[in-house]
């Protein structure tokens, strides 16, 4: 009987499609439906619900961090658009939040959101838009001065049309980074979700002029079917005087 690479067995006999399945209920669109079906058969949205993460984008900045380890104890950490807080759970032992770690500093992190976020131990949560003219001002008095990492895995209501939401997350991004120039300590990090579409190049010019590495990242736990990416740059340099 042949047998599949995982050493299981082909033949359909004795065996279940353990897919789940989800039909097209009255007044649901068959993207909705989709979408459905696909998490509901998603390993990581199993994951996270079997280890406790509020969503399975938790396992994006877990390897991100993996990667480039920019969450390290006594961090002090800016998380935008942060419901709901999926990525803050990952940050509060690597940053060591809690001060569980013996030896090590104790971090911070601050997360806001135009939502309420559900309270969660070692973190402090704000409604804020970032965009607001005096953000950077509030951002660093509740976090006692500037940040080591602004991450962000923001993104913009969809529209259905795939260059106009490219658009919207590249310019959503742009005034994330902006904000980071704002709040970021000398060598800090700035994290944050785009989409592949052609617009992204002077997003990339402005970060290059501000820090010295930056990349960009598909980590294993973004869906391959999804256009979404990761830009990290690390080593940011304040502008001074002598800037253009």
């Amino acid at each position: 009987m042949a047998k599949r690479p995982d050493g299981k067995n082909t033949s359909g006999r004795g065996q279940r499609d353990l897919t789940i399945k989800v039909k097209t209920a009255r007044g649901r669109r068959s993207s909705s439906t989709r979408w459905l079906q696909r998490q509901l058969n998603d390993p990581y949205v199993k994951r996270a619900q079997a280890e406790g993460y509020r969503g399975r984008a938790a396992f994006k900045i877990m390897e991100l961090d993996d990667k480039f380890g920019f969450l390290v104890p006594g961090a002090r950490v800016v998380d935008l658009g942060c419901a709901p807080g999926g990525w803050c759970q990952v940050a509060v032992p690597r940053v060591n939040a809690l001060g569980e770690i013996e030896g090590k500093p104790q971090g911070t992190i601050l997360g806001v959101d135009l939502q309420e976020v559900e309270p969660l131990a070692g973190c402090e949560f704000h409604q804020l838009d970032f965009m607001e003219d005096d953000a950077d001002i509030k951002v660093k008095e509740w976090l006692g001065g500037k940040a080591d990492v602004v991450m962000s895995d923001m993104a913009a209501s969809s529209s259905g049309h795939k260059q106009t939401d490219h658009l919207r997350i590249i310019a959503l991004c742009e005034a994330a980074a902006y904000l980071a120039f704002d709040v970021l300590e000398e060598g800090g990090t700035f994290v944050s979700k785009v989409l592949a579409g052609g617009a992204e190049g002077d997003l990339q010019k402005l970060l290059k002029q501000r820090f010295t590495k930056v990349m960009n990242v598909k980590p294993p736990s973004s869906r391959s079917d999804s256009s979404e990416k990761f830009v990290v740059a690390m080593g940011y340099r304040p502008e001074t005087n002598g800037d253009a």
